[in-house]
């Protein structure tokens, strides 16, 4: 222990013990106190966090059999599961070594003890108490984040058939471990699927790691997921965990994995079939166990069938798949929704807005939404933000730049950023979604479209 760290109690009825552990802690730790009555131990426990509990299994009442000891240890592990208690005793045995790793001691120490065996013995007791409190310090964290992710999964409602469908999908799929992929358009909300699979799954109270694979380019695909060593290339000055080694245990969500190039799509395949990773830089795997969950607004199966995604890598992405269907088919939830958001941006903007009017739901009904929900939200705050009237009418919801549905363009302005969203729009409509054809149309490669798509939140 070269530096002083570390918050140790000792608990032993022989003052001469104590003392003799006073003076060998003292340059090493941050904290060593010590107590000869372990009735004292509560009141010592809720003023202190410590470290490590040093407790005497013998104390006078008792001299050989331990029952005080494991009375005590029981006492500390009620007031603090995490707990690191090291049994101390000049009784010891191997059956009492192993009574008192199964009462939840972490480590026995026989008394005379060697120094610098004991030092070893504090220094791991210390760094073991650390590390479980900063799990369960992650864990908290992730319950926090619970907390949050379920105020705007909220917005995930619908009574529309189509989602009726995905929430009873949802119910029998979240508990197990099967492999999930979620397909839909831009804006209908795939990330909240694969958050309620995991807020419903046995992993619940491990890590979600969402990953979004559009942003990843074939340079970073690999450190990014599988993670790197130290020199493994010119900036990794430290070891670095990828992301499926920090999902471990819990759910990753691969978003946009239609995005993936062939090599990224066969080095995926890979990790998954072995369930192992390895690090960029070394030669070691490292297993995983994760939970998988996949998306896109891509079709697969068309892709697979023009060699521009691996048919293999669909059959093990694709053990359930839940298609979200697009707002424009979802006529009943449309009300649902504007009453929803409304509530909300009439809450965050502080303004007194009244129930939407059956002519300005009818407008709705009559638009096609190309970016689905993420659209609409993004209308009724804009709408909310620059009312100045409670009753909203079809005039403050400008839609038309993109509902006309005729062949001929008519532009408002001509921003080249204006004119090159509604070209899209209109050539993804013609081709009813197929990013594929679009882009081929367009002159662009499929990623370079979706790229243009998420800009104009299409």
């Amino acid at each position: 222990m070269a530096s002083k760290t570390g918050k140790i109690l000792a608990v032993d009825d022989n003052t001469d013990i104590l003392f003799a552990l006073k003076l060998l802690l003292r340059p090493h730790v941050e904290l060593i106190s010590t107590e000869t009555n372990p009735s004292n131990i509560p009141s010592l426990m809720k003023e202190t966090d410590y470290d490590a509990i040093l407790l005497d299994m013998n104390f006078t009442q008792d001299a050989i059999s331990g029952k005080e000891g494991f009375h005590w240890l029981n006492k500390i592990l009620e007031i603090d599961p995490q707990a690191v208690v090291l049994f101390i005793t000049a009784y010891g045995d191997v059956e009492k070594s192993v009574q008192a790793i199964k009462a939840g001691a972490t480590d026995f120490i026989i008394k005379p003890w060697q120094n610098e065996k004991l030092l070893a013995t504090i220094s791991s007791a210390i760094k073991l108490s650390r590390s479980r409190r900063e799990a369960s310090d992650l864990k908290e964290k992730q319950r926090e984040i619970n907390t949050i992710m379920d105020q705007p999964f909220s917005d995930f409602i619908g009574v529309s058939p189509g989602m009726q469908h995905v929430f009873n999908t949802i119910k029998k799929v979240a508990g197990t471990d099967a492999n999930v992929l979620i397909l839909g358009e831009n804006g209908t909300g795939k990330e909240l699927v694969a958050r309620a699979l995991h807020r419903y799954s046995l992993r619940k109270d491990e890590v979600f790691i969402s990953v979004d694979l559009g942003a990843l380019s074939e340079t970073l695909f690999e450190s990014e997921l599988f993670g790197h060593v130290k020199g493994a290339f010119t900036d990794a000055k430290a070891d670095r965990p990828g992301r499926f080694e920090l999902a471990s245990g819990g759910t990753i969500f691969l978003d946009e994995i239609g995005n993936l190039s062939l090599p990224m799509q066969a080095k995926l395949l890979t990790v998954l079939e072995r369930r192992e990773v390895t690090r960029v830089g070394a030669n070691k795997p490292k297993s995983i166990d994760i939970r998988l969950i996949s998306a896109t607004n891509m079709p697969l199966k068309q892709m697979a069938a023009e060699d521009q995604f691996r048919q293999d890598l669909i059959y093990r992405i694709n053990t359930v798949e839940i298609e979200i269907p697009p707002l424009r088919e979802r006529p009943e939830d449309v009300p649902l929704l504007a009453d929803h958001f409304l509530k909300i941006f009439s809450k965050k903007y502080n303004k007194k807005i009244n129930k939407l009017s059956n002519q300005v739901i009818k407008k709705f009904n009559s638009y096609p939404w190309p970016g689905n929900v993420r659209e609409f939200q993004h209308v009724l705050e804009r709408a909310v933000i620059m009312s100045d009237s409670p009753n909203l009418d079809e005039n403050d919801f400008h839609l038309s730049a993109h509902g006309s549905t005729g062949d001929a363009f008519e532009f408002e302005s001509y921003n080249l950023e204006d004119i090159e969203q509604k070209i899209i729009e209109k050539v993804m409509r013609m081709h009813s979604g197929n990013v594929s054809k679009a882009a081929s149309d367009l002159g662009l490669t499929r990623t370079s479209l979706y790229r243009r798509m998420e800009k104009y939140g299409l």
